[in-house]
Parts: structure tokens; C-alpha cells; sequence
């Protein structure tokens, strides 16, 4: 037989790098090494200087050769001609020991302990990734055996950062698998951990996996870096972890399949004979994972990795066993023969003549089929085992099965390749995704929302605001410094025509610009619209929401719009009904009052007030910390910031005690305004018999740049954690800074998404349904007659009545739609019906029917709902 040709695998050319593959492929002996001419190797250079090192006795020959690959490279990155040489020379005649003597090369300049690290790590990231894809495959296989409960794949990526991406992408996996399958959630629908665990565990995997191979990929192509070992070794340690944890629950579905769904007592005796005394178990899983990690903790990097590789080829091998079991089930005693074992010893010939065809009969299934993915797998293996074969000894296709599975033997590509065309030939077919902190409303919630919007817009416009409606994208010298450190947070555009945009952060400030660029003085409008944020997605925080704002500018008594605003927040929350709330509430200017006070610096205020703004999460220490180690204050400053922002309680008490003769706050002439300014506002606010709502909080900050009096934010109090649901303030220098004349401002927003996820777990909590259409009746047509239902159903919506139509000969359709839908009337036509010149209708909550002449039906429902209409 011909010697397979070698690849080749170049160093040293410029702009080229080396992969983890190339790696696996010299440390198997499957490619050459070369080395371009344009590194200016020298093999004739000689020098006096040498160096000697060992590598572990442990080590397997792939280990070795990787080792001794990675100090290859890496020594004619350090342009190290003689020592070089002598590398190449090893693993060209494959000259393997565990010392070696290099010459031209100084002690002090190696690092062999991280080229060995590095060279095996490449080995470890590769067979990850293959084992990544088999392991799928192989699992999706088992889960059809099982007929296991599917449900735990049905995840999508909520956008909030809530929902592990890559056990989604594990999960829209299985479903390419599984497409089409007869098996899956059939029967008794088996679900345990070793199913239910797959998406998290295998995206875990996945994910662990990606981290190795962007390590590797870094260390691969540079020289000897400080804390390179460290670095992998945490990578290889997570590794090593998530490992443990894909191979413990591939075998209990191995040992799932064996026990229950092999209905031939020989196969299935001699299957789990083989896969007890063959398939390493998860003692040897917890064995390796201790010694790895005990080899880590004594820092012998070196013996840590040998366990991690040898913790890899294991699980490797226990998904071989999985997958054996799994086809062994689907296939059954048709294509396995094997010698039955008797108690004694003896051995008896398998089952022959008459009995070995009444055994075949009483075995005879119903045809399987399987999802269209585990089924192209299943022929793959086929095709490369059997190759036509009718029948196999079980023991000689567990070996040959084994050999399919390891990346090291010829045909391993192949078998990737396949599953690659697999999971991809779906694709057209998978679900897409969202991108990160967005979401989809389904038609039940957009029913909240339309019910919400609704409530808002009545609440604005009983108080006179007009609508308006802004671009979603700005020029970005509009938003830009107006939003002190969260600016960073602002979405930029590409270039368009010259034009450097953003998408807007708020609506306060598009607001703000309007006004100064229609150059007006007074305006009270509302807006409802999506504002666009580069947050970290969190339960809770989007990237993609909407504000509902109410803004009023302009010359007014001092404090009437502010005291507007605030009573608009009251009513807007307590007319949605989500629960208890308070508002609490500060001024911009006793804040910077209070800093002066303390002695913080005048070019500091809205630094530290970003600080300040913190405490609902953090505690006083960690922002103290903050405000002293990163902000310059003084820790005798920070202490006397503290004994004022930790004080809170109802507006007149403590704006009393603000006010009291000698108080420090009357010794400045900023908190001096402010204190008769707050006031004004809370007698107002007390008339309006809105107090008890609001909490006078010092130590609320509000870190927008752009706020000069009045600040306030609303809290949900309830049992969902949602934050802050609404907050605002007065704003007097925003629209002069668009270069107008001042227009002083003063507004609220409603963080309408925290509200909407009070109110749907509200209705969960309330056990609520909510109608996703307010459809009032369903026209009914018992037939295929179209135009008798066209001409119905128009004359309905003629008259202005919420109508649909069904054309269907089953009555149970209908009624079924109708219930579904929860609409309250059906109006059925039939052949007899229409002989008589009649319709029925059919009050579906009380399952009543009447019947009405045809011309009489519109007056009928019109009366009937006007009765019932709240």
C-alpha cells in the first residue's frame, strides 16, 4: 500500500500564522515541517553556548512532538539558526526522547516548560473542537433511543443576557437533528438531567472551548511571554471541568440506552458486558479531574496538562461508547450476531432455524424515523462500517466505531465534514436571532402594551401636552456631552454623506433641540418612542426600548410645571395599577449645596454625583471606595458626604429639619434656593393629596449632566425587581445650549419596559387572560362559499362591529376558533340556514343559541353588545 502524502506545514514566512491544526497534524507525524526562506535559517551557524532539558516521561509520543514543535517555532521567532536546526533534525527522523542537549541556545532564554504547555494545549484545542461537534451528534442519537422529552431545547436568546447564548446555538442544533424525527417526545417522552443538562452543558463545552482556542491561538505566534503558563492553565482548568461534566452525562444515557431500550436480552447483555469492562466510568472521570487539579494547585503545569489531555481522550471515548450503544439499539440483533455467554462459561452458537426466526418475529418493529439530521448520521455510519454488510460481530464494530471517532486515524476529517453539512443544511430552515438586548412582543403582551399606551396618552393629554415625533438618529454633536459618563453609551452610525450620527439615548434632549431649532418659547408636548442604548444587557436593561415623555418649556409660575410633572408621574403609575411605588425626590442645586459643603471641588460635582448615583445598588463603602481611590476626594470628605445622602423621610419633616436655624445648608447660598424652591412644591403636592407617594432622598443624584433644579424617580416596591421605573427633573441650560435663548424646561420619563414586566408577571401572579384581538364576533360560514361570508362580515364592519370570518364545513372548528380567540358571538350559516332565511346566533360563554332572521342580525348584535359593553 502506498505511503499517504504528507501536508506541509511552513514557519517563519511573513503574515502567515500558525493554527492549532498545524500543531495536531506534526504531532501526529501526518505533515512535514519547512521553513521559508525568507527567515534566513542558517544550519551551519554554530556557537559554544548550550542547553539541556527534559521533558515528562509521562508524556505519549503526540505530546512530545508537539512540545518540541512549539520550541521550534518559537526559537526561530528568537532567530536562533543552530538550536533550530537541531529541532527540525528531531522531528524530521522522529529522533524522540525525553532529553535533549541543544546547542547555540542559553538556558536563560527558554522557557521549555511553556512551549511543552503551549504545543500540548494546541493538541487539547483542536481534538476539543472535533469532540464538540461528535459529541452532539452522538447525544441527538441517543435522545431519539430515548425517545427523550425535548422541551429543555426550546430556548431562545432573550437578548437581556439572562439565556446562555451558546446553549441556545447547542439547542437550535438538536433541532436540525431532530427535524422531522417520530421518536422524540413519543411514548413515555423519557426526561432526565443526562437530556434535560445537554444545552447547558455542551454550550458550556462550546463555550470553554472558544476561550482555548483564542488563548492558543495568541501563544501559538509569539515568543516566550511572562504568565503564558498561568494564562492557558486557566483556560485548561475550566476545560478540564466542563469536560468531567459532558462525559458524565454521556454515559448515564449510554447506560439509559442499554438498560431500556434493547428489547434482544443477548445484544443488550453483551452490549453493556462490553460497555462495563470497555467504556471508562465516571470514577475515572473524578480521578483525572482531582489529579488535575492537585497537579495545578502544586504548580506542575506540566502534569496538569498531561491530565487534562489524557481527561479529553477519555471522554472521548465515553461519547464513542454512547454513540455504540445508540446505533446498536436502532439497528437491534438484524446486523449485530453475537456468542451467547453462558452462566457456566460455556458458549453456545447464536440462535438458528426456527427458534432464531420466531425470535426475529416476536422482535419485528414498527419502521423508525428518524429526525433528518440523526438519520444522516446513522447511514454515515453505516456506510463507513458496514459497507454492505448485512451482518457484524457487535465487538468488531465497537473497535472499528472507536477508530471512526478519533481525530488521530485517517477519515476523521470526513466524518467531520459531514456533521458540518449536517447541522448546515438546515440552516435555511433554523431560526434567526435577535440581537443582544432586543426582544419580539407576542400578541398577548402586545395587548398589555396597547392597554398601557392607551392609559399614558389620556393621562398626557388630560393635561394639554401635544404629540410629537423626532427622527430615531441625531447628528451626533446633539447628544454628545450631555449625559455626563453615560455618554459612552451612545450608539454611533457609520459615516452617511458626511454626516456623523447616533441613535438617540433619550427624548429629553431631541426634545430640547427642537425647541431651540423652531425657536420657541413655550411648548407642552408628550412623546412615546424607541431610545437606543450600547448597555450590557441584563435582566431587565435592554438596548432597544421605549420612553413615553412628557416635557413642559417655557416661562411659568415658579414651580407649577415641576409640581405638574410630578403629579402627572402619580397619576400615570397609580391609573396602571402595577402596585406600590414611592417617587423620591431632590433638587440639583442643594445637591451641589451639599458637595460644597463637604469641600468637594466645583470641577468635580457632576463626577461625584455619578457616584452619588450608585447607592440604590451599591452601598456606601463601595462608593466611598470609588469616590476616594478614583476620584481624587479627600476620605474625611467622603465621611461627610455620607452623613448627608444617608438621609431620607417625608418631604415636610425633613425639609423642616433643612431649614432649621443654624443649619448649614442656609449658609449656602445654592441649597438656600433650593430649599425655598422645595417648599413651594411640596405644599402644592400636599393640596394635591400626593405626598404620602413621595420620599425626600438626599442622596438621589441623578447623573445626567443636564439637570439644574428638580430631580425625582419613581421605584417599584413591589416583589418583581425592576429598578427604577420613571425618573425625570428640571433642565433650564439644555435648549439655550443648542445656541438660543434660555427656555427653562422641566420633564418626566417613563421607563415604560420595567412597567410592562410588572404588569405581565401581575397578570401571571393574577392568573388574567388577556385577549390578544377585541374581535366581538366570528361569522361562520358552514361551506366553501366565500362571498356569502364576504357579504356578512362587511356588512358587520360596516356597522362598525369588531368582526372575522371563518369559512370551514366542521361546526367544531369554528367553535374551537371562537373559544381560542375568546370572541363572545359566532353568527353560523349553513345550507339549512340559509333555506330559511335565518342565521344562528351562538353566545359562546354561555353556550346559547338563537336563531335571527338574516336581515336582523347587524340591529341584533349591535343591541346585545351595547348591553354588555362596560
Amino acid at each position: 500500500m502506498a505511503a499517504s502524502v504528507k501536508s506541509t506545514v511552513t514557519l517563519g514566512s511573513k503574515g502567515s500564522s500558525l493554527s492549532s491544526t498545524d500543531v495536531f497534524a506534526v504531532a501526529n507525524d501526518v505533515a512535514r515541517i519547512t521553513i521559508d526562506s525568507s527567515a534566513s535559517l542558517h544550519l551551519s551557524s554554530s556557537s559554544t553556548t548550550n542547553s539541556t532539558f527534559s521533558l515528562p516521561n509521562f508524556f505519549t509520543t503526540e505530546e512530545i512532538r508537539a512540545s518540541l514543535f512549539l520550541l521550534l517555532n518559537k526559537l526561530l521567532i528568537l532567530s536562533s539558526p543552530s538550536a533550530t536546526a537541531q529541532i527540525l533534525q528531531i522531528l524530521e527522523r522522529n529522533e524522540l526522547t525525553f532529553d535533549y542537549a541543544l546547542d547555540g541556545i542559553s538556558p536563560a532564554e527558554v522557557d521549555y516548560t511553556a512551549a511543552s504547555i503551549d504545543g500540548v494545549s494546541a493538541v487539547i484545542d483542536h481534538c476539543s473542537a472535533a469532540l464538540s461537534a461528535v459529541s452532539d451528534a452522538v447525544a441527538a442519537i441517543s435522545c431519539e433511543v430515548l425517545r427523550s422529552d425535548i422541551s429543555p431545547f426550546n430556548l431562545i436568546d432573550s437578548g437581556d443576557g439572562s439565556t446562555s447564548k451558546d446553549a441556545v446555538a447547542v439547542a437550535a442544533d438538536f433541532k436540525v437533528f431532530f427535524n422531522g424525527s417520530k421518536l422524540i417526545n413519543s411514548g413515555t417522552k423519557f426526561l432526565d438531567g443526562c437530556v434535560s443538562e445537554i444545552p447547558l452543558v455542551h454550550g458550556s463545552f462550546r463555550e470553554v472551548s472558544r476561550l482555548l482556542h483564542s488563548k492558543a491561538r495568541v501563544q501559538l505566534n509569539s515568543g516566550f511571554r511572562a504568565g503564558s503558563v498561568k494564562d492557558v492553565s486557566t483556560a485548561l482548568l475550566t476545560l478540564a471541568l466542563s469536560l468531567s461534566n459532558l462525559g458524565d452525562i454521556s454515559i448515564r444515557r449510554a447506560r439509559f440506552v442499554v438498560e431500556s431500550s434493547i428489547s434482544d436480552f443477548n445484544l443488550s447483555g453483551c452490549l453493556s458486558k462490553l460497555l462495563n469492562d470497555k467504556c471508562p466510568g465516571v470514577d475515572v472521570l473524578e480521578e483525572l479531574l482531582d489529579y488535575s487539579q492537585a497537579a495545578l494547585r502544586k504548580k506542575d503545569y506540566l502534569l496538569f496538562m498531561h491530565n487534562v489531555y489524557e481527561l479529553l481522550d477519555v471522554v472521548r471515548r465515553i461519547v464513542s461508547w454512547e454513540g455504540i450503544t445508540a446505533f446498536v439499539a436502532l439497528e437491534g440483533s438484524a446486523v449485530f450476531v453475537e456468542k451467547i455467554v453462558g452462566d457456566n462459561g460455556s458458549v453456545a452458537e447464536p440462535l438458528s432455524g426456527d427458534n432464531a426466526k420466531s425470535d426475529k418475529k416476536a422482535e419485528k418493529k414498527k419502521k423508525v424515523v428518524l429526525g433528518k439530521g440523526t438519520a444522516a448520521f446513522m447511514q454515515f455510519i453505516k456506510e463507513e462500517l458496514l459497507r454492505g454488510t448485512t451482518t457484524i460481530g457487535l465487538e468488531k464494530f465497537s473497535l472499528d466505531f472507536l477508530e471512526l471517532l478519533d481525530p488521530r486515524k485517517s477519515g476523521f476529517d470526513v466524518l467531520l465534514k459531514k456533521l458540518k453539512d449536517i447541522v448546515e443544511s438546515n440552516e435555511s430552515r433554523r431560526l434567526p436571532k435577535l440581537p443582544k438586548g432586543t426582544r419580539d412582543f407576542a400578541k398577548e403582551q402586545m395587548a398589555i402594551r396597547e392597554k398601557a399606551f392607551s392609559i399614558i396618552v389620556n393621562v398626557f393629554k388630560r393635561h394639554g401636552a401635544m404629540a410629537l415625533d423626532t427622527p430615531a438618529f441625531e447628528m451626533r454633536e446633539t447628544l454628545m456631552g450631555k449625559y455626563g459618563e453615560d455618554s459612552k453609551l451612545i450608539y454611533d452610525l457609520a459615516d452617511q454623506g458626511g454626516e456623523l450620527c447616533s441613535l438617540r439615548y433619550d427624548l429629553t434632549v431631541p426634545f430640547a433641540r427642537y425647541v431651540a431649532m423652531n425657536g420657541l418659547t413655550s411648548f407642552k408636548r408628550y412623546q412615546i418612542a424607541k431610545v437606543y442604548r450600547r448597555d450590557n444587557p441584563s435582566k431587565g436593561r435592554y438596548r432597544e426600548f421605549y420612553q413615553c415623555d412628557f416635557d413642559v418649556a417655557g416661562q411659568f409660575e415658579k414651580m407649577g410645571p415641576d409640581f405638574e410633572v410630578i403629579k402627572i408621574l402619580t397619576e400615570l403609575l397609580d391609573k396602571l395599577n402595577i402596585g406600590n411605588y414611592e417617587v423620591k425626590l431632590n433638587h440639583r442645586k442643594l445637591l451641589d449645596g451639599m458637595l460644597a459643603i463637604c469641600g468637594v471641588p466645583q470641577v468635580k460635582f457632576r463626577t461625584i454625583c455619578s457616584s452619588i448615583d450608585k447607592l440604590d445598588k451599591q452601598t456606601f463603602e463601595q462608593i466611598k471606595k470609588e469616590m476616594v481611590e478614583e476620584k481624587g476626594l479627600t476620605e474625611e470628605t467622603a465621611d461627610k458626604i455620607g452623613t448627608f445622602v444617608k438621609q431620607r423621610g417625608s418631604p415636610v419633616e425633613l425639609l423642616s429639619k433643612l431649614q432649621e436655624e443654624g443649619s448649614e445648608f442656609l449658609k449656602n447660598s445654592e441649597a438656600e434656593v433650593a430649599l425655598n424652591e422645595l417648599e413651594i412644591l411640596f405644599k402644592a403636592l400636599e393640596k394635591s393629596k400626593c405626598t404620602n407617594k413621595i420620599v425626600f432622598d438626599l442622596s438621589l443624584a441623578r447623573g445626567l449632566d443636564y439637570y439644574t433644579g428638580v430631580i425625582f424617580e419613581a421605584v417599584f416596591k413591589g416583589v418583581t425587581q425592576v429598578g427604577s421605573i420613571a425618573a425625570g427633573g428640571r433642565y433650564d441650560n439644555l435648549i439655550g445650549a443648542f445656541g438660543t435663548k434660555q427656555v427653562p424646561a422641566v420633564g418626566i420619563s417613563l421607563g415604560i419596559e420595567r412597567v410592562f414586566a410588572i404588569m405581565e408577571q401581575l397578570q401571571k401572579d393574577q392568573n388574567q387572560e388577556i385577549r390578544a384581538t377585541e374581535t366581538q364576533v366570528l361569522v361562520s360560514i358552514l361551506g366553501d362559499d366565500l362571498a356569502l361570508g364576504a357579504e356578512l362580515v362587511s356588512e358587520m364592519w360596516d356597522a362598525d362591529l369588531k368582526a372575522e370570518f371563518m369559512i370551514n364545513k366542521r361546526v367544531r372548528k369554528h367553535i374551537d376558533r371562537a373559544i381560542d380567540s375568546k370572541i363572545p358571538y359566532m353568527v353560523i350559516v349553513g345550507e339549512q340556514e340559509l333555506n330559511e332565511g335565518i342565521v344562528k346566533l351562538k353566545d359562546v360563554t354561555a353556550g346559547t343559541e338563537d336563531k335571527v332572521p338574516r336581515n336582523q342580525i347587524v340591529e341584533k348584535l349591535q343591541q346585545l353588545l351595547k348591553s354588555t359593553s362596560p
